[in-house]
């Protein structure tokens, strides 16, 4: 039975640690957290996109 307690533990904290990973970049506010810039078309050759800030149109770019 002491298994089954440390199993269920150990499988809660590995899906509540991945799910703030899952999370992506969505709005403005949490683009500039993860030093990023919003860029309406798409981004620049030295910049990687890591999500979008007011929808599909505008790129979240962050430095490579």
């Amino acid at each position: 039975m002491r298994l089954h307690h440390l199993l269920l533990a150990l499988l809660f904290l590995v899906l509540s640690a991945g799910s703030g990973f899952t999370q992506g970049v969505r709005n403005s506010l949490s683009c500039g957290r993860n030093k990023g810039v919003c860029v309406p078309i798409r981004c620049p050759g030295h910049m990687r996109q890591i999500g979008t800030c007011l929808g599909a149109p505008v790129k979240c770019c962050r430095r490579k």
